[in-house]
């Protein structure tokens, strides 16, 4: 079978059929959930899809593509606040130390509460020791995944919120970033324990290189937003594949993951030349016709052994976790003062939103070695489950009316 054939086998199995059926479903499911449910099914069935071609060569290169464009795209609009109505504003910005307190326990609470119950409840089991790692590393894998929020889903979420919701939404955003930055920081901290001394052993003149690199990013940006504000847009489009390029190519060479790279690339490029890019209309494109594609190979690549009915009950453990404990974590410590109970429950049920950002973390992981393939099938229910929950969880906690914010 040709590529060309493979690649349109793939677009139809894993582009096509999800788009079809999000539509069909008013899309109310979250499309990120449907082509990674589809490989799981497939992988759990052992369908022969192999046999056609699939997943493609192509399609793979595509996905992945289209995954450090949304990473960049991440990073992009890490800097950027969400377009609200105006009458939305009725939460009083918190001071910044209220806001990053409260994004520390945000992220904190749920990975400590997860990690330590993954090291001493699931690591013990058969199948969910680390292959290359040690067991607290293993577990803090895990507890990272579980304390993740997604940022680009909750852009879209927030986007479609009521107008009297969104400042909820436009809050948890800002809590959303802070963890989002913190995953990729967490990734890079991790791999790097889990490397031990060797890590700063061998390097070669690359890897310095990789360094500078990113160092005259940094610096090149920082001159750029001071010195030129407002360039020609030819000038910032050429600018993107260079920066993704950049930070790609660097934190592979620092033997980190590309989509590290491409993330805090997208965060370096000076926030005035980003609110001139079409980020979210990049975003959504890659999102809906390109990673699909990624997706789908993510769910077919799991072990679909390992996706038994204990490491479903385990999966289904996970997820109560990961709500309770994120939802849990923004009640006990709202990032804003004179918060009602709805509004930080609410805030909380769309903070527990795993959707691309755990899957990329835990696909990230699982290549290194660092969660079993039972721990990385438990983690992509918990992806597909947590998103799927967020719209009905928010709407069941959150306020119904400007003025009925009580439990």
């Amino acid at each position: 079978m040709s590529d060309i054939t493979a690649l349109v086998l793939d677009i139809g199995l894993f582009v096509i059929f999800p788009w079809g059926l999000w539509r069909l479903l008013h899309r109310t499911v979250p499309i990120v959930v449907l082509p990674i449910l589809l490989g799981i099914i497939l992988a759990v069935m052992h369908a022969p899809v192999q046999q056609l071609g699939i997943p493609s060569v192509l399609g793979n290169n595509i996905g992945w593509l289209a995954v450090l464009v949304l990473a960049f795209t991440a990073g992009l609009e890490m800097w950027q606040d969400p377009d609200v109505h105006p009458s939305a504003h009725v939460i009083p910005p918190p001071s910044l130390g209220r806001l990053l307190g409260g994004a520390l326990v945000a992220l904190g609470g749920p990975f400590v509460i997860g990690s330590v119950f993954v090291y001493y409840f699931l690591l013990p089991l058969h199948g969910w020791q680390p292959p290359h790692v040690s067991p607290l590393i293993g577990a803090m894998s895990i507890g990272l995944c579980i304390a993740v929020s997604a940022l680009p889903v909750l852009i879209g979420i927030v986007r479609e919120l009521d107008p009297v919701q969104r400042s909820i939404g436009q809050l948890a955003l800002k809590l959303a970033v802070v963890d989002d930055a913190a995953l990729w920081i967490g990734l890079v901290t991790l791999q790097f324990m889990a490397r031990g001394p060797a890590a700063l052993h061998g390097w070669t003149g690359l890897e310095f290189v990789a360094v500078a690199l990113l160092v005259a990013l940094a610096i090149v940006s920082n001159w750029a937003t001071r010195n030129m504000p407002n360039p020609p847009t030819w000038g910032i489009w050429a600018a993107v594949p260079i920066y993704l390029a950049a930070g790609s190519w660097a934190s592979m060479q620092l033997g980190l993951h590309e989509l590290i790279g491409a993330y805090f690339a997208g965060a370096l490029m000076p926030p005035r030349w980003v609110a001139r890019l079409p980020v979210e209309r990049v975003g959504t494109f890659s999102l809906i016709w390109l990673a699909p594609m990624f997706f789908g190979h993510s769910g077919l690549h799991i072990n679909g052994d390992a996706l038994t009915w204990p490491s479903v009950t385990a999966s289904l453990l996970l997820v109560v976790i990961s709500v309770l404990a994120k939802m849990g974590s923004v009640y006990i410590f709202p990032p804003a003062p004179n918060l009602s109970r709805r509004q930080a429950l609410g805030m909380g049920a769309l903070l527990q939103c795993k959707g691309l950002m755990e899957i990329v973390a835990a696909t990230i992981l699982h290549a290194q070695g660092m969660l079993s393939d039972f721990a990385f099938a438990s983690l992509m229910v918990l992806a597909v489950a947590s998103t799927t929950l967020t719209g009905p969880l928010f709407h069941l906690f959150a306020p119904r009316t400007g003025g009925d914010n009580t439990p």
